[in-house]
């Protein structure tokens, strides 16, 4: 669909405008009186948040590249069909190909509380049935108000069982690294990426000092990042979620990778909402999962 054709037929007033930011990339720009959003339709990846009177809740980098087939430092790709490298081709694309392939609008609508919808599905082609050969449909709907609510279902429209591993590995804004603490997590089971994927239980709130890559399994509980610079905490709210990630590269993997910027680590965290490792989901043919997460901004 071109875009003309984009804001023919799903523009909103000035609530929804669809641009074309870069050579080949869209965005979906949402504003209304809660809050401005941006979302690319590659990889249906909300690029921003932020509600009205506030900081901005998603991080983006300022050094991100909007570019066909690429991936976006900031904001909330999506990792599906898989979590981190492929279980048996490490020549497939880790964190699955779901945040580099287009996605089409098929829905958008203004909701009579304010807030906008919008509703995603991920195109199929012959490169992306190559890498996933399970016949099934993805969706994703993102609701823009005072909070981002984001919805990813993934529906089993085959005759066998899959087994799926997804993340919404979301970007979150915060003053600095060092003003913050995630609550939540306390005497939860994680697996340390940084250490081989030791196993430990979560004592106290993470503290971020140095490079944080952790899996905290088995877990539905809510998350909130506190923050003492910002005098607020983002609260991460789940639904059909039992993994729960953690990732700051810190300064040195930060500076490999380009597109953070000189000290851009300090003023971001990941904290993702999935199903990874043990806790990856069995689809059943004719069923639907549905992983929903919610951020909203409380006062500290």
């Amino acid at each position: 669909m071109t875009l003309s054709e984009l804001n023919q037929r799903y523009a909103i007033g000035n609530h929804v405008q669809f641009k074309e930011i870069a050579d080949g990339v869209i965005i979906a720009e949402i504003a209304n009186q809660h809050a401005v959003a941006n979302i690319a339709l590659q990889g249906a990846h909300i690029a921003t948040f932020q509600p009205r009177g506030e900081e901005p809740v998603i991080w983006l980098s300022p050094y991100a590249k909007f570019a066909p087939g690429k991936s976006i430092r900031g904001g909330v790709p999506i990792c599906w069909p898989w979590f981190g490298p492929h279980k048996t081709d490490s020549k497939l694309p880790g964190h699955g190909y779901a945040r580099t392939v287009p996605w089409e609008v098929l829905e958008t609508q203004a909701l009579p509380d304010g807030s906008t919808f919008l509703r995603f599905g991920l195109i199929e082609s012959d490169a992306t049935r190559a890498q996933w050969p399970h016949p099934s449909t993805v969706q994703l709907d993102v609701t823009v108000g005072k909070a981002l609510r984001v919805e990813l279902a993934t529906s089993n429209t085959g005759k066998a069982a899959f087994e799926l591993g997804e993340a919404l590995h979301t970007y979150f804004h915060i003053s600095d690294v060092a003003k913050m603490t995630i609550r939540g997590l306390e005497n939860c089971e994680y697996l340390d990426k940084v250490q081989d994927f030791a196993r430990f239980i979560q004592k106290d709130g993470i503290v971020i000092e140095s490079e944080v890559d952790r899996v905290y399994v088995n877990t539905a509980a809510d998350c909130v990042i506190e923050d003492k610079g910002l005098k607020r905490a983002i609260r991460i709210a789940k639904q059909g979620s039992k993994s729960t990630v953690v990732w700051n590269p810190w300064t040195e993997k930060a500076d490999k990778m380009g597109d953070f910027g000189e000290n851009g680590h300090r003023g971001m965290v990941c904290v993702e909402s999935g199903n990874a490792l043990e806790n990856v989901v069995t689809v059943a043919p004719g069923e639907t999962h549905k992983l929903v997460a919610i951020y909203s901004v409380e006062k500290l």
